[in-house]
């Protein structure tokens, strides 16, 4: 098939649709052949995709394509950088020490992660040394980032990380001018908050300290969360 005659998915929406003779098992072989949304029918059928995936060089040095973890009917949608080796080893994101500070986090205004949250990445394979995705894997893997949205279907999506906001939105400032700024993105409340590996560097909680700043966004984002809630359950 022709690229001329495929959607592209690289760009900001989510609204394209699926052309007839669109043949999914291209999806894993390539980044020029685009992957339009609704290819999917279920999150299990992007992960088999995933696990052979090799639309950029990344697929060639994984262990496990990480995809998720939690539950894929939650209001709350995390996205993180990239798998770090815990990651890698396992399939499954946030496993490690940032991946613990992320469930320290998650408890402290008692959201459960296997219940009201939906973990994912911005890349699905993990960098070697576990450095910054290039915006050519970002661009290759964000098509399903964008198909696990779409199924998923959260109210809130949190950004953790530059590389994340970036990823996703495409907003290239730094994580600490709009760190704690509701955004709307396709409908969506998103929040860009610091990835906990950065938290696990600067370890002070005086008042304005990193740790202090991601204390008043997480509450800011249960107490948001409340109110979608109590709305939904009013209608």
């Amino acid at each position: 098939m022709a690229s001329d005659q495929q959607i592209d998915m690289f760009g900001d929406g989510l609204s394209a649709t699926v052309s007839e003779d669109f043949d999914a098992e291209q999806i894993p072989t390539s980044a020029s052949v685009p992957i339009p949304s609704g290819v999917y029918d279920d999150l299990n059928r992007l992960k088999a995709h995933c696990d052979r995936c090799h639309r950029c060089e990344l697929g060639e040095t994984r262990t496990k394509a990480v995809v998720s973890r939690g539950n894929p009917n939650a209001d709350i949608l995390i996205v993180g950088e990239g798998p770090g080796q815990n990651e890698d080893e396992t399939g499954l994101p946030f496993v490690g020490k940032a991946g613990q500070l992320l469930e320290k986090i998650l408890a402290s205004v008692k959201l459960d992660s296997e219940q009201e949250v939906y973990i994912c990445n911005i890349v699905k394979c993990r960098p070697p040394n576990n450095r910054t995705p290039t915006t050519q894997e970002m661009d290759a893997c964000r098509p399903y980032l964008l198909e696990q949205i779409r199924m998923v279907d959260p109210k809130i999506i949190l950004l953790t990380g530059a590389s994340s906001v970036k990823g996703l939105i495409g907003d290239k400032r730094g994580i600490t001018k709009i760190r704690g700024t509701w955004m709307e993105w396709e409908n969506r409340l998103c929040m860009p908050i610091f990835h906990p590996a950065y938290l696990l560097r600067n370890q002070s909680r005086q008042k304005g300290s990193p740790k202090w700043l991601m204390w008043q966004d997480i509450q800011e984002v249960r107490a948001k969360y409340d109110e979608l809630r109590g709305a939904a359950s009013s209608n």
